[in-house]
């Protein structure tokens, strides 16, 4: 058995040699296995892809056709390596031919396969190209920018490259790329009039230096285009612009808005907003001065400033983001933070006779906003003792009927407002926003009726006199008085007291006389009363109108006069009969001057 092992062995190394594989054959036939075709007609790629061929851009395919038959179509099919073929056209008919793009194709290698139909037997003919390189490189730009903006980048449309040239200025574009056939680059979308020239092919400066001398403001967006050897391009875009206008500054907000502001802190508001630039480069700071001040650099859309009481001037302009500084606008701003000045109330005399209108005034003044007539409140109620925030009759405050300072407040029948107050408050706003209200203050509505002495007419006959029944009579005349006609009757007291008396030592009365009624329908009535001063010394008199205050009066204290008397007691030492010096006397007198008269 063992010899038989070696012999198999040896027979089988014997074949080998005879017949030696070729692995990677036999690799490539399971891959491509070998079509048996019928018919009798080849097609070949005549100017095609070949071998190790780099393929770039755009290329002309040609097949011939040899041999006997009739071919219908020739599908031409293309695959890279250890991938399926895929189509490429389908050709119908002469010429056989067809214009391959090779940028339709990743880079790679890759092999050409086609298959054309022969009528005459029905069946296909298959021709393959050997294996090729597709390397195309589209032209890469590396840099495309605009030198020396005043601020931007050029990169995107919202960091766009700005300048402030002149009309004559020089906007100097530069450029790179990266390819390894590039030919020439073009430049377009600049701003005009014209364009520049192209860049290459016979010399490349990978720039531009343009200056069309008429630079217009307004925005663009720069294109260049570059190109190589195999018809392949590429573009890349600036953003750039012309501003060579400051912004205009419109009108902002001050404060609350009104001429006059309470607050020595002022808020402006809306400036940026109140600052376009068009379509310029764009605001980029607004500067505000005050007064004859500096000018203060502002970023935000509100800012807060702090005012003395008084009027300024502010002054804003804008800047924009290339240096252009734009108009100046003035603003006045008046600041007032004292309240207004309260002097008082002017009301005509309540009393019951008053009939219709009673003029109620209230006078107050602000020396800087000054009062604002529209905002003026005089507000009015009746109450029982005038004190109190609240009316307490009327139970609210109820505003006198009209405008500003100067009102008129009716009612049908004052009268039946006897003894009650006229309760007054006023709230008075200046133009600036500053308000106060005054403390309520009350007016007594008072009856129309008023009695009272003729104190001219009323006195004593005498004002001194010896007491006792013989010679202490004197007699008091009086004069009573009423500012209208009274139907009523009137009661009318003499009373009398020591003038050294105590504070508990009462009046005495002495006589009371009562008028009939219709005594005072002429508004006079005198009267007389007598009086004996009863021991020496001063004694005081008073005759009284209404002693029992029966009568409702506008007022009680001209009610009451006032008078005094004297008892003389002549038996005191140092008294004397009489001032009149005797005759004597004035004889001796004489005498005395004429002699001194003589001495001298």
């Amino acid at each position: 058995m063992g010899g038989r092992a070696v012999a198999v062995g040896i027979i089988s190394l014997l074949l080998i040699s005879i017949f030696p594989l070729d692995f990677n054959d036999q690799v490539y036939l399971e891959q491509e296995p070998v079509v048996q075709s019928s018919s009798a007609v080849t097609i070949g790629f005549s100017n095609g892809p070949v071998q190790s061929e780099s393929v770039t851009g755009l290329k002309t395919v040609t097949l011939s056709i040899s041999g006997t038959g009739t071919i219908d179509s020739i599908l031409v099919e293309i695959a890279s390596q250890g991938n399926a073929y895929s189509t490429l056209t389908n050709l119908t008919g002469s010429p056989w031919l067809f214009n391959f793009d090779s940028t339709s194709v990743a880079n790679g290698t890759y092999t050409m396969r086609a298959t054309g139909w022969d009528t005459d037997v029905d069946d296909s003919t298959i021709t393959t190209t050997g294996e090729f390189t597709i390397d195309n490189h589209v032209p890469e730009v590396t840099a495309f920018t605009v030198l020396s903006p005043v601020v931007g980048t050029g990169a995107s449309n919202t960091d766009r490259a700005w300048f402030s040239i002149a009309e004559t200025g020089t906007l100097e574009f530069r450029y790179g790329v990266s390819d390894d056939d590039f030919d020439r680059a073009i430049l377009q979308n600049v701003p005009g009039p014209g364009s520049p020239s192209t860049d290459g092919p016979s010399s490349l400066s990978y720039g531009w230096d343009w200056s069309s001398g008429s630079f217009s403001e307004g925005t663009w967006n720069p294109r260049v285009t570059v190109y190589d050897d195999s018809g392949l391009s590429n573009t890349s875009t600036l953003f750039i612009g012309i501003d060579r206008t400051g912004p205009t500054m419109s009108s902002i907000t001050i404060g609350s808005g009104s001429t006059w502001q309470s607050s020595t802190e002022v808020e402006l508001s809306g400036i940026l907003d109140g600052a376009n630039d068009g379509t310029g480069s764009g605001v980029d700071i607004v500067e505000l001065k005050i007064d004859s001040g500096t000018w203060v650099t502002i970023t935000t859309n509100t800012h807060t400033i702090t005012l003395d009481e008084g009027n300024h001037t502010l002054e804003l302009r804008a800047t924009d983001m290339v240096g252009n500084v734009g108009n100046t606008i003035t603003s006045t701003v008046q600041v007032d933070t004292t309240i207004p000045e309260m002097v008082g109330w002017t009301v005509d005399p309540l009393t019951t006779d008053l009939v219709g209108q009673a003029n109620i005034s209230f006078a107050a003044f602000d020396l800087l906003s000054g009062v604002d007539e529209s905002e003026i409140s005089l507000q009015y109620g009746f109450d029982l003792n005038g004190v109190g925030l609240t009316p307490d009759l009327s139970g609210q405050w109820l505003e006198v009927p009209g405008t500003g300072l100067d009102r008129d407040l009716a009612l049908y029948n004052w009268a039946t407002k006897s003894r009650q107050y006229l309760m007054l408050r006023a709230t008075i706003t200046d133009e600036a926003g500053n308000s106060e209200t005054t403390e309520p203050s009350a007016f007594q509505v008072m009856p129309g009726l008023d009695l009272y002495w003729n104190v001219t007419e009323t006195d004593v006959d005498r004002l001194v006199v010896r007491p006792g029944e013989t010679y202490g009579n004197i007699t008091i005349s009086g004069e009573l008085r009423s500012n209208k006609m009274y139907p009523g009757s009137v009661a009318v007291s003499l009373e009398a007291a020591p003038a050294d008396r105590s504070a508990t030592t009462e009046w005495t009365v002495m006589q009371i006389q009562t008028l009939p009624a219709g005594s005072l329908g002429t508004g006079v009535v005198s009267l007389t009363w007598n009086y004996t001063v009863p021991n020496s010394g001063q004694y005081d008199l008073r005759v009284r109108i209404d002693p029992s205050n029966l009568i409702d009066e506008n007022s009680e204290i001209n009610n009451d006069h006032y008078m005094v008397v004297t008892g003389a007691d002549i038996s005191s030492p140092g008294l004397v009969p009489s001032f009149a010096p005797t005759m004597f006397a004035l004889l001796c007198a004489g005498f005395v001057v004429a002699w001194l008269q003589q001495r001298d």
